[in-house]
């Protein structure tokens, strides 16, 4: 597969969160800028070759806190047998379980994500609560697990200690690559991130994914973020990604 190896120069930017004196922003701009889309259904052959219609969607999805869980639970409660395949086995049975270290996920039913709608499902193929949402006017990221919606974005804190006696925590923005999942990352039998095959959008991330992001920083903050990739933009993109298009 024409995937790209990792290690390649990256740009990044810096600069103070606008709602948070406390935090500062440092964001990929080599990433954010690329061309990078989800191709799900169009042409995304799975993490797993043995299971190429699920997408990433084969391992199903953790929650990242409890308010994580309340938050998805009140939309499930939402669905019916006309969006939801396994909807009566969800309901009957369960829609979460607890992986080997007993944190709390999705259920993976018939090889995927519980949640996860078959291409024979009249409903419509993929994932049950992204397309509520859409048919319901939210946005995806509203409805579904933290993990789902980030993926591929990732965002993660540092505490930095500049010297002087003060302290900031690093909020950083960049692209979810294979080492984000551990070490089994290196066994995934395809990925999308740095992959030529997903880097062929119309916009680059940062305006593509504008809902996601602004989750992530905020409005002031994801204002900000626009102003510095444009200016990125304008330069002619002196450090791009090289899965994207020559």
């Amino acid at each position: 597969m024409p995937e790209v190896d990792l290690g390649f120069p990256r740009s990044f930017v810096e600069f103070a969160n606008p709602d948070d004196a406390t935090e500062v922003f440092r964001c990929d701009l080599t990433w954010l800028t690329s061309r990078w889309t989800c191709i799900f259904g169009a042409g995304c052959p799975g993490i797993y070759a043995d299971a190429p219609d699920s997408g990433c969607c084969t391992l199903g999805a953790h929650f990242s806190d409890e308010d994580d869980h309340a938050r998805v639970a009140g939309f499930v409660e939402r669905l019916d047998p006309t969006e939801w395949e396994l909807h009566d086995l969800g309901h009957r049975d369960g829609w979460t379980e607890r992986d080997q270290d007993g944190e709390l996920k999705t259920r993976v039913a018939d090889g995927a994500c519980i949640f996860h709608n078959s291409r024979d499902f009249p409903g419509g193929y993929g994932c049950a609560l992204h397309a509520h949402a859409l048919a319901t006017g939210l946005e995806p990221h509203t409805t579904k697990p933290d993990v789902c919606w980030q993926l591929p974005l990732r965002r993660q804190f540092r505490e930095v200690d500049p010297g002087d006696g003060s302290s900031y925590t690093e909020v950083s923005i960049g692209e979810y690559t294979r080492a984000g999942w551990g070490p089994g990352g290196a066994d995934l039998d395809w990925y999308c991130s740095s992959n030529t095959e997903a880097h062929v959008a119309a916009d680059p991330v940062y305006v593509g994914n504008r809902a996601e992001l602004t989750a992530l920083m905020g409005e002031a903050g994801y204002a900000e973020l626009v102003v510095h990739c444009e200016r990125f933009v304008a330069a002619g993109r002196p450090v791009p990604h090289p899965a994207d298009p020559r």
